[in-house]
């Protein structure tokens, strides 16, 4: 599984890539996690709005700091 956090390194991104990190860990889930920073990379997923969060090349989240609870309910589908 290959995890991704779209955002140029915002709060508010720095944010969700601590929380995908705690649901991976309290889910016992190993998997890589990736920060995106490039905007033309960003843009690429669809991603207007930053936090973006990508699990599989599937966008999940967007404009938003999902919760660990919320980012646990997408990787376990």
């Amino acid at each position: 599984m290959v995890v991704k956090v779209l955002g140029t390194g915002c709060k508010k991104c720095v944010t969700t890539y601590n929380n995908v990190k705690v649901a991976l860990e309290e889910l016992g889930i190993e998997a890589e996690v990736v920060k995106v920073e490039d905007l033309p990379s960003i843009m690429s997923y669809g991603v207007m709005s930053t936090p973006g969060l990508v699990v599989d090349e599937r966008v999940v989240f967007m404009g938003k700091v999902p919760s660990v609870g919320e980012i646990k309910k997408v990787l376990v589908v």
